[in-house]
C-alpha cells in the first residue's frame, strides 16, 4: 500500500513538472485535451488509484473488519466526517442511539448504527469513525470507513463550518480516490466487451477532450482488445472513460453537506453556506437546524409513502409502505412479496398518479407519494 501511494505522489509531481501552466491535473482533464505525455501519466495514475480499491488481505486487515453492520430499514445513511465535528451528537439527537461524544479526536472507534423514524420510514443512520487525511491509503481506519460508506444510500458529510474549505476538499478527495462519486451520474458512455472483433470506437458528437487513439491506449492498458465504445457526452474526459471501465469499483451516491457549529460563524457567511447546493446548516450544541437536516435527509433519499387497501375495506393509514421515487406497481408488488406478481391481475390506485379516481392500472403504472394502492389477484 505504501509503495502504491509513493508511486502516486511521484506521478503527481511529474505531472506538475510536465504541465506548462498552473492548472491542476483535474483542471487539465476538464478544461482541455491533455497532451500525449500528460495522457500517459493520467492513465498510469488512474491504474494506481484503482489498486487502492482492492481489499487488504488477511483477517482483521480487510476493508470492513469490525464494521460489518447489517443493512436494515428502508434506507441507509452514512455519517462521514473528520473527528470531533459533531457526528455522534447529531446521531444522539435524531435517534434513540447514544453514540459516545467528546471534544477530543477519535471518540467513535467503530461503526454505530441508529434508527431514524420519519415519514413512516425507518432509516438506518450509521455513525462512522472520523476520517483522517490519507484514509484512502489505509491511514487510521479510513479504508474501513469508506468501505461502509459505499453501502449507503446517502452520504451525510458533517463539516465544521469554521473549517469549511479544507475539510470538504480533503474528504471529497479521499472518497473520490476509492471510487465514490458524490452527486454525480455515471458517465454517458456505452462500453460492451466482446470475445472477438477488435475495437470499434465511436462518438455521438465531436468530443472536446478525447480522441480515438487516447481511448485505444486506455483500453489496451486494461487489456480490453475486443469491444464496442460509443461516447455520447462531448465533454467526457479520460477519467470518465476509466470510470466506465472500472464500473464495478465505482459507486454513485447522493451527498448532503451538513455544516455544524454555525453559531461560530458570521451571519453573512452562514447565509452564503446555506445557499450552496446539496447543503444544510445546523448547530448541534444549540439545537438549531437539526430538524431541518432530518427533513433534507428524507428529501435527498427520494423515498415515497404508499398505503395499501383491501377490496371493500378502508385504506390502512397506520403503516406506510416505503418505496423509492420512480417506482411502478411492479416494484410495489416486489416490496410486498416477491411472488405477488405471479398472481397479479390488476391494481386500483387512488391519489396523485391516477388520471381519475380510482384508476385501474397494470404493473407498469408509476405511483406517486401517498397513493393508496389495492392489488387484485387472479
Amino acid at each position: 500500500m505504501v509503495n502504491i501511494t509513493e508511486k502516486i505522489k511521484e506521478i503527481e509531481d511529474e505531472m506538475r513538472r510536465t504541465q506548462t501552466d498552473h492548472h491542476s491535473p483535474t483542471e487539465l482533464t476538464v478544461h482541455r485535451a491533455p497532451s500525449w505525455s500528460i495522457e500517459r501519466l493520467l492513465r498510469k495514475l488512474a491504474r494506481l488509484r484503482a489498486q487502492l480499491l482492492e481489499p487488504v488481505g488477511g483477517a482483521g486487515s480487510g476493508g470492513g473488519a469490525g464494521f460489518d453492520v447489517s443493512k436494515s430499514g428502508d434506507a441507509r445513511v452514512a455519517l462521514v466526517g473528520f473527528p470531533s465535528v459533531g457526528k455522534s451528537t447529531f446521531l444522539s439527537k435524531i435517534t434513540k442511539t447514544k453514540s459516545e461524544a467528546a471534544s477530543y479526536s477519535f471518540t467513535t472507534l467503530t461503526a454505530i448504527p441508529g434508527v431514524l423514524e420519519y415519514g413512516g420510514a425507518e432509516i438506518q443512520i450509521l455513525d462512522l469513525p472520523g476520517i483522517i487525511e490519507g484514509a484512502a491509503e489505509g491511514k487510521g481506519r479510513g479504508r474501513q470507513v469508506i468501505s461502509a460508506a459505499k453501502t449507503s444510500d446517502l452520504v451525510l458529510m458533517i463539516l465544521d463550518a469554521t473549517k469549511r474549505a479544507e475539510q470538504r476538499a480533503l474528504l471529497e478527495n479521499e472518497l473520490d480516490a476509492v471510487g465514490i462519486r458524490l452527486n454525480k451520474e455515471p458517465p454517458n458512455i456505452y462500453l460492451k466487451i466482446k470475445k472477438a472483433g477488435g475495437m470499434k470506437i465511436g462518438f455521438q458528437t465531436p468530443p472536446k477532450y478525447l480522441d480515438e487513439k487516447m481511448l485505444y491506449n486506455v483500453l489496451r492498458d486494461y487489456k480490453i482488445l475486443n469491444c464496442e465504445v460509443l461516447v455520447r457526452d462531448e465533454f467526457a474526459t479520460i477519467d470518465d472513460f476509466i470510470d466506465v471501465i472500472m464500473k464495478d469499483h465505482r459507486k454513485y451516491i447522493r451527498c448532503l453537506y451538513v455544516y455544524n457549529k454555525i453559531d461560530s460563524i458570521s451571519l453573512e457567511f452562514l447565509d452564503q453556506l446555506a445557499r450552496e447546493p446539496y447543503t444544510a446548516v445546523m448547530s448541534c450544541e444549540l439545537d438549531l437546524g437539526v430538524q431541518e437536516v432530518v427533513e433534507r435527509i428524507w428529501k435527498e433519499l427520494r423515498l415515497m409513502r404508499l398505503y395499501t387497501k383491501r377490496k371493500g375495506d378502508v385504506p390502512d393509514f397506520s403503516e406506510a409502505l416505503i418505496v423509492r421515487q420512480d417506482s411502478s406497481i411492479e416494484d410495489v408488488c416486489d416490496q410486498i412479496h416477491r411472488t405477488l406478481k405471479e398472481t397479479f391481475k390488476y391494481a386500483m390506485v387512488w391519489g396523485a398518479s391516477a388520471r381519475h379516481v380510482p384508476q385501474r392500472v397494470g404493473l407498469s403504472h408509476m405511483v406517486a407519494d401517498e397513493d393508496v394502492v389495492s392489488i387484485v389477484a387472479k
